[in-house]
């Protein structure tokens, strides 16, 4: 009778429960009701440590991300002398396609929880640049390192009898087992035996983590029109994998974490030589933290329009409304005032929202403002509006 119940619930165009809970915003079909959240759900969700859920977020997501990666280097290494042919087990272009949509799923998998930080690099640049508190950094960071060494224990364990053979294989060539292509560059970057010149090392690294920097900090800017919340983690991982297809064979890190983590394992199962080849670790696990915080900055004093991000409602004005329309007053005099801006709020003439006039007269300003705001910027505030002093 129960069972009769259960499949009489569903109408003729209802959907099941599932999957269709993503689209049932854009459907004219009806999606079934969930279960109903229990109270002694909700209590236990409340008593959860904020900062335990932030933090396996971000374990979580580094292992979504490293573990692809990795997990597709170890295919392409482990094969490079199968009769079969290396063509068959993969290559550098689908080690960057694992690596970046790995990153993709991080972001859509845990992002929401702890901001999807996924890089000591980068939650520094967010305590530096947008307020994130610096006490949380720590706690980020130590999480980050560790979602890529289990990334790491875990494939040692998952291809253990070819790892094996492997290294049999290459103690009895006499190679050892740390160099590039050799059974410990299965778990992070070594350079070529040829590539000794620590400096151009450490300019291809820098070079490598600036371009993705400046990626990722473009995507979330909000005033961005050209990427989405549901485009921007593709994106982001696009960045990470146009460097892999390129720099990969001159040897790049990228990531704090992902290279800190699975070195431990390198070290653990391959030896300290890990930390120690060709002097390279400290290239591979540091460059990325100032070559990040420069390619933020460099958005962040060259490239950003803070206003454009207040008119969405992004951010505030640090004094409030009042800085706010000391500014645009400061910036475009009398243009201002002739558009509302000091009279309806500045802010929400920007966002098209004028509470004391219509709608509509208020959107029509906005967009007058902005327009022209906007030809001055592109043109130069002296051209536009010679007479006002900077």
């Amino acid at each position: 009778m129960a069972d009769d119940h259960q499949m009489r619930r569903l109408q003729t165009h209802d959907l099941e429960l599932g999957a269709t809970e993503a689209v049932q915003q854009h459907m004219s079909r009806h999606v079934v009701a969930t279960k109903p959240v229990s109270q002694r759900k909700l209590d236990f969700e409340h008593k959860r440590p904020r900062i335990l859920r932030e933090c396996m977020a971000e374990a979580t997501g580094v292992f979504f991300y490293v573990f692809p990666g990795i997990a597709a280097i170890a295919t392409f290494t482990l094969n490079l002398e199968s009769p079969i042919g290396v063509a068959a087990f993969g290559g550098i272009f689908p080690i960057g396609w694992a690596f970046a949509i790995g990153i993709a799923f991080a972001i859509i998998t845990c992002a929401s929880t702890s901001g999807g930080h996924f890089n000591p690099a980068i939650t520094i640049c967010f305590a530096v640049w947008q307020g994130f508190p610096w006490k949380k950094v720590p706690h980020y960071i130590f999480s980050q390192i560790f979602g890529s060494f289990m990334a790491g224990l875990l494939l040692m364990g998952m291809y253990w009898p070819e790892i094996e053979e492997f290294k049999a294989a290459s103690i009895a060539s006499g190679k050892g087992l740390v160099y590039n292509t050799g059974p410990a560059s299965i778990l992070c970057t070594f350079p070529n035996p040829t590539q000794t010149n620590l400096g151009y090392l450490f300019l291809t690294e820098f070079f490598v983590d600036s371009y993705i920097g400046i990626v990722i900090w473009a995507c979330l800017d909000p005033a961005n029109p050209f990427v989405g919340p549901t485009s921007a983690p593709f994106a982001i991982g696009l960045a990470y994998a146009c460097m892999v297809w390129g720099f990969a064979d001159i040897a790049i890190s990228t990531n704090l974490a992902r290279d800190l983590g699975t070195r431990i394992v390198a070290a653990i199962f391959f030896g300290g030589e890990a930390f120690s080849y060709l002097n390279y670790s400290w290239i591979a696990i540091l460059v990325n933290v100032p070559a990040t915080l420069f390619a933020t900055g460099y958005y962040e004093f060259l490239m950003r329009d803070s206003l454009s991000k207040i008119g969405k409602g992004h951010a505030v004005h640090e004094h409030g409304e009042e800085g706010l329309k000391r500014h645009i007053t400061k910036t475009v005099g009398s243009l201002a005032a002739y558009l509302g801006v000091i009279e309806t709020g500045a802010a929400n003439v920007l966002r098209g929202d004028d509470t004391n006039g219509s709608s509509e007269d208020s959107g029509m300003a906005a967009l007058e403002f902005m327009d022209l705001f906007d030809g001055a910027a592109t043109e130069g505030y002296f051209y536009a509006f010679g007479t006002f002093d900077f």
